[in-house]
């Protein structure tokens, strides 16, 4: 479960910010914020990937 809460609450924080901005309420520039940080998403989605392959790769001993 927590595991599809992350992607669920940054998906929620990202869509909120996009509509203040859109609205005017905000001085947000999501625009040049996705430009600029579009690559720590590749990172991060990588370093996720690993760390699931890493803990699958444990062996379970069954009698």
């Amino acid at each position: 479960m927590r595991r599809h809460l992350i992607p669920a609450l940054v998906l929620i924080v990202l869509g909120t910010l996009f509509l203040l901005d859109n609205l005017g309420f905000s001085t947000f520039d999501a625009g040049h914020l996705i430009s600029t940080w579009w690559p720590l998403l590749l990172i991060l989605a990588g370093v996720n990937l690993l760390l699931k392959r890493m803990g699958g790769d444990t062996a379970t001993c069954r009698n």
